[in-house]
Formats: C-alpha cells, sequence, structure tokens
C-alpha cells in the first residue's frame, strides 16, 4: 500500500504557471492581463498573485453589465500560493469574435482544486477583493490564428505543417521566402484543404511547385472570408480569403524543408500495454511502411525478430505512427523500428513472404535506417482535451497488458488525494486495446477541469474495481518508468442535466437538478424525438433559467401525459438573449440544444402516469437474468427507436426546419447510447 500511494503521490500535475514567489512575499492578490492575440481557445495571463493559492478566471466584457456568472468563458487550473507568469487559460468554448477580456483572481474557498464558482451559484470559489472591489485587469483579445512548422526532410511535393490552430476557420498556405520582399501571390507554394476553426496537428500540405534545394518556407493562416470553403485568394487578387492578422502583420512561421532521399525513423522509449508501438517519426522518400523488430535482429534474425508492421505510408514525412503488433509483448523489450520500402508497389508489406525480395529496407551508409529503444510492457492511456455532459466521461483509447480499469481522478490528486479523487471508473476491461472508453462518474461534474484517467490493474481477479474499499491494497494503478501510467487534459463542462425516474398525474415533471454555465431552459421531449419527432415530441419547457445551478425544476407540460413512458430532459441555451424559449417558434434556429462531445446535452427518466396499469405485475417473481425495472424497459424501447431513426425518411426533406432536425436527433441518439453505456 506504502508503495501504491509513493507512486501516486509522485505525480506532477503542471497547473500551467511557473511560480515565482511565495505568499510570504506577497500578501495581495494582483493580476496582469496585456493585450493579444488568441487562436481562439486561449489567452495568457502574464502574472498573478494568489496569496492563498486558487485560480484566475476570464470573464467575457458582459461581466460589467452585471453578468458575474454568466461572463465567465473560462478559469484555469489550480495554482498553489504565490505569483505565477505566463498563465495559459483555456477557455470553455473557443473565441471567434475579437473583444475586452478581463481577468480576475479567484479563491478556492472549498479547497477541491476545481473552480466551482459558476456551478455552485457563486457560493463558493469567489473573488479575491481590494479596497471592497474585485481584483482585475482587462484586455483586448484579438481572435486569429497561429501556426508552427518544424524544419523537416522532404520529397519536394509535400510538406507537414505541425499545428494550425484558427478561430473562425480557413486554411495554411505555403510561401516561399519570395514573400518577405512583395511577391505576395508569387510565392505561393501550396494551400491545404479547408480546415474548420478549432486546431489541428500534422497538417499535410502538396506543393503546387515542388521544392528542389533546401528552401525557407513561410506557412500563414488564412481566412475563408467568403464562406466557401474554397481557397480563392489569389484569383481574386487578395479581395477574398486573406491572411489571419496579429499586430499589424499576418500570422506565419517559417521553416527550412530539406529535400532529401534518405530514410529516417525516430523512436522514444515508452509504456506499452503490449499490443502497439508508437514510433515518433519516419520519412519515407519513397512511401513503404514502418516494421517493428525486436532485439534480435542484431543477431541476424531478420524474419523472426519482425513483431509488426506499419500500414502503406505514402512518400513524405509522418509523425506518431503507430504500429499494431502480431502478437503482445509479454515483457519489457527492446524494440528497432526499421524504415521499409514498397519495392513492388502494392502497398501491401510482403517483406517476410518474398524471403527478402520485395519491400527490402531503406539503407544509408550501408546499413538499414533504424532506431532502438525499450518498450515497456505495463499500459498506456490517451486522453485528449474534450468536452463533457458531466455525467460520463470518454477516454480516447487504453492499452492494458493484464485486463483492468481505467480511473477518473480529479484535480483533487495533485494535492495528494489519492483516493477522494476518484470521480469514477470504467468497467471491467480485458486485456488488449479499448477505444473511446466511457466512463460513468459517480457523481455529476458540473465544472471544466483537468481530469487524470489513470489505468488500474485488477490485482485480485474479481473484476470488481476496490481500490478504494481495499484503502490500495488491490487493483493499484499500472506503472511504467517510476510512476502510475496517466493522461491529463480540460475537460468543459457547460450543462448537466440530471432526473429520476417518477410518477405523477401526468401534469408535471420534475427534473432534479440542472447546471447552465451560460443560462437557458430544460425542455422535456418525450421518446419520440429519437425518431426523428425533434419538434413535435416537446412536451414542455422550463421557464428561462440564469447561469448556475437550479435544484428541484419543476416544468409543467404543455398537455397532459397519457400513458406512462420514457421522457427526455434535455438544456437549450438561450442563444437570442430575449429569456424567452423560441426552439420550436424559430424551426431551430434559435436557443438550440447545449451540446457535449457531439451530442445534446441530455437525461432520460422513466414516468409513470399514476393509477395507469403496469404491463407486469409487481408481485410476479422474475430470475435475476431475467429482471428488468423500468429505466432498462425503457432504455430498450429507446434502443429500437434509436435504430429507426438511423433511417433517412426522403419524404420528409421538404420540411421546414429538417436538416436542424436530423442533426439533433443524431445528437440525442448518441447521447442516449452514450448514458446506456
Amino acid at each position: 500500500m506504502r508503495r501504491t500511494l509513493a507512486l501516486l503521490m509522485a505525480l506532477v500535475v503542471v497547473a500551467g504557471g511557473v511560480p515565482v514567489a511565495t505568499a510570504a512575499q506577497q500578501e495581495t492578490a494582483t493580476v496582469s492581463f496585456e493585450d493579444q492575440t488568441t487562436a481562439g481557445t486561449t489567452v495568457t495571463v502574464d502574472t498573478v498573485t494568489l496569496p492563498e493559492g486558487g485560480f484566475v478566471t476570464i470573464h467575457a466584457a458582459s461581466l460589467s453589465d452585471g453578468e458575474v456568472l454568466g461572463s465567465v468563458v473560462g478559469s484555469s487550473t489550480y495554482l498553489e500560493a504565490g505569483t505565477h507568469e505566463n498563465v495559459t487559460v483555456r477557455l470553455d468554448e473557443p473565441i471567434a469574435e475579437s473583444g475586452t477580456f478581463v481577468a480576475m483572481p479567484h479563491k478556492d474557498t472549498d479547497g477541491d482544486r476545481v473552480y466551482s464558482f459558476v456551478a455552485d451559484n457563486g457560493e463558493t470559489d469567489g473573488p479575491y477583493t481590494a479596497d471592497g472591489g474585485a481584483v482585475v485587469d482587462d484586455a483586448m483579445v484579438n481572435a486569429s490564428a497561429s501556426v508552427s512548422m518544424s524544419d523537416q526532410p522532404t520529397t519536394g511535393d509535400t510538406v507537414v505543417v505541425d499545428r494550425v490552430e484558427l478561430s473562425q476557420g480557413g486554411f495554411v498556405t505555403i510561401h516561399d521566402a519570395t514573400v518577405t520582399d512583395g511577391e505576395v501571390f508569387e510565392s505561393i507554394r501550396g494551400t491545404s484543404e479547408y480546415l474548420s476553426a478549432g486546431v489541428h496537428e500534422d497538417v499535410r500540405v502538396e506543393l503546387d511547385t515542388p521544392v528542389t534545394e533546401n528552401t525557407t518556407l513561410v506557412p500563414m493562416a488564412h481566412k475563408d472570408t467568403d464562406g466557401d470553403e474554397m481557397y480563392t485568394f489569389p484569383e481574386t487578387d487578395g479581395e477574398t480569403d486573406g491572411p489571419y492578422t496579429a499586430d499589424g502583420s499576418a500570422v506565419v512561421d517559417t521553416a527550412m524543408a530539406m529535400p532529401s532521399d534518405t530514410a529516417t525513423v525516430g523512436y522514444s522509449e515508452q509504456a506499452t500495454g503490449g499490443y502497439s508501438i508508437v514510433v515518433d517519426s519516419a520519412y519515407l522518400p519513397e512511401g513503404g511502411f514502418v516494421t517493428i523488430h525486436d532485439g534480435t535482429v542484431t543477431d541476424g534474425e531478420v524474419f523472426e525478430s519482425i513483431r509488426g508492421t506499419s500500414m502503406y505510408l505514402d512518400p513524405g514525412l509522418h509523425r506518431d505512427v503507430r504500429v499494431t503488433l502480431d502478437s503482445p509483448l509479454n515483457e519489457t523489450t527492446t524494440v528497432v523500428p526499421m524504415a521499409h520500402k514498397d519495392t513492388d508497389g502494392d502497398e501491401t508489406y510482403t517483406f517476410p513472404e518474398s524471403e527478402g525480395e520485395n519491400d527490402g529496407p531503406y539503407t544509408a551508409d550501408g546499413s538499414a535506417v533504424i532506431d532502438s529503444g525499450n518498450a515497456t510492457v505495463s499500459a498506456s492511456v490517451s486522453y485528449s482535451p474534450k468536452s463533457s455532459d458531466g455525467m460520463t466521461v470518454t477516454v480516447d483509447r487504453a492499452e492494458l497488458s493484464e485486463g483492468g480499469f481505467v480511473v477518473i481522478h480529479d484535480p483533487e490528486l495533485s494535492g495528494g488525494a489519492v483516493f477522494d479523487s476518484v470521480i469514477g471508473a470504467s468497467e471491467y476491461l480485458p486485456a488488449g486495446v479499448h477505444e473511446d472508453v466511457t466512463v460513468t462518474l459517480d457523481e455529476p461534474m458540473r465544472s471544466s477541469q483537468v481530469l487524470t484517467p489513470m489505468a488500474h490493474k485488477d490485482t485480485d481477479g474479481d473484476e470488481m474495481y476496490t481500490f478504494d474499499e481495499s484503502e490500495g491494497e488491490a487493483d493499484g494503478p499500472y506503472v511504467a518508468n517510476g510512476g502510475a501510467v496517466v493522461a491529463s487534459a480540460d475537460t468543459s463542462v457547460n450543462a448537466v442535466v440530471s432526473a429520476a425516474d417518477q410518477s405523477g398525474d401526468g401534469t408535471t415533471v420534475m427534473v432534479d437538478s440542472v447546471t447552465l454555465h451560460n443560462g437557458g431552459f430544460v425542455t422535456i421531449h418525450d421518446a419520440t424525438v429519437t425518431d426523428g419527432e425533434v419538434f413535435e415530441s416537446i412536451r414542455g419547457t422550463s421557464e428561462y433559467l440564469g447561469p448556475g445551478t437550479h435544484e428541484n425544476v419543476e416544468i409543467t407540460l404543455d398537455e397532459p401525459l397519457e400513458e406512462s413512458g420514457t421522457l427526455v430532459p434535455m438544456a437549450h441555451r438561450d442563444t437570442d438573449g430575449d429569456e424567452t424559449y423560441d426552439f420550436p417558434a424559430s424551426e431551430g434556429a434559435d436557443d438550440g440544444p447545449y451540446v457535449a462531445a457531439g451530442s445534446a446535452v441530455v437525461d432520460t427518466a422513466a414516468y409513470t402516469v399514476e393509477g395507469m396499469e403496469t404491463e407486469m405485475d409487481s408481485d410476479e417473481e422474475m430470475d435475476s437474468d431475467e429482471e428488468m425495472t423500468t429505466e432498462t424497459m425503457a432504455d430498450d424501447s429507446t434502443t429500437e427507436s434509436m435504430d429507426d431513426s438511423e433511417m433517412t425518411d426522403e419524404s420528409n426533406t421538404d420540411v421546414p426546419g429538417f436538416g436542424i432536425a436530423v442533426a439533433l436527433v443524431a445528437l440525442v441518439a448518441a447521447a442516449l447510447l452514450a448514458r446506456r453505456r
């Protein structure tokens, strides 16, 4: 147990800013927030001093209109007491428009390292004050873009831009260095496909004019000003699709592109569940494969050492190439990634079958192009920034060498709360690879925060997660490199709805609680919403609810329910700001649902109309394998409805708002499916 706790305590969660002074040195909260440009998802606070620790929160300009809760657009991770510089704050939703924003230091009054000011209706984690007012600083934030590209080898036909972030969507265009001489159009060497607003990594751009010698390239972020998702900057002489700008200049980076016919492979030692290996980079000038050999290749076991090979890779540079192994590794092993050609041009790896006649390795200086390093057999977890409905969290990928669980920890883990930080655990996962692992949380999560999925073993073999109850004696974490196997990422929560099964006379429905970070409504749909009856399924909606958490929200239905069934409470925004629910009247154009992870934020509840007969006698005895609760029956009926809803009814295409309706059906179906998982 002590070793387990020590391993967990060794975890370091980066707080987003570097402390440079202690609370004893600075007793007054201060904040400095300078004008800046953002690509939409983050802003940077120059300095913030928190005498007792806490957060720095970003408010929109509506704060000056009295919208204290509704103006919050993002908050930092927990910051220890002291002064912190260059604190990156991830916004709950990307901003597309420039404007004034306000940075405000907040306390952590409940000590849980989670910013709960909005969700708790301002009762916890309030602002630091001075001279009778909140400590603040404001700044003009220009919504723009960012682009980064590293020096790289190239076939001459393509290059890879490491990262592009666009606040409103657009393109990344590759210019050569003559752009600095005023050759704006002549310097264009190639442009990406349309990129939606947000973050894009490893963007491959085909060059119109090949690079034939070492050349400085200038990747430039461009807008889609005419909204046609077609790059028309040169054809219109710059009238459309011009560059994003920051501080009066185009948003660019520079990198050296170096034509090369020499392959390279890069590999870093890593933990794995034993089922795959990730190769950091591979440059294949003629295309081909990356093959994973074990260490016996150095003893001449050329074919016997092969453990797996990648899919065919086009000519050029590739990053983070995941290679699935033919058979799992069962112990820590030296692996040797090797670059292979596609000599017969069939895009199929046939090196072993052909006994080396086809698809042999790339060579340099008379030797095969390789890298090598250890692969520690343990586990791996992948978790990227995402939104959540507050009820479930989806982990991108988990690879477990011996089976076990994925456990979700909240920020209290960074403060040493090993057990108290656990907020949910997956079902038992057998040894192997698991993608999109949905974890139902023990209690609703009502605030955005950094979550840490952790891979745990099933040490007692009962396929039940008992780490907490056993106080760490059973089901401890997988470990590698001296620490627990984890991944951490920001998780945004903008709305949560919770409703229990209930009974009544059919005239009202009770929603236990709803959290709306930007205010809005709770609408009651019946189960026909999953059949495409988006507007017709509406049975009633709440009055306008301000930002924060509302409990025991009673909703009077437009017409009484005539029979028992499943109801779907759904969180809706007030997109037009009039505090009136206009979703049906606007045919879905206004006051649409809150969305998390691509699905509408909903819950489901079985409603029993009192006095009506049920389908099963309550005294009837059933085997445990056959027993069904009202909720289970509701889920089963919903499943049938969802299967039907996946079919397209062409006769409905002329119904006003049909496109919106279809989109909403997909959102609801996905949410209900996640809920059943």
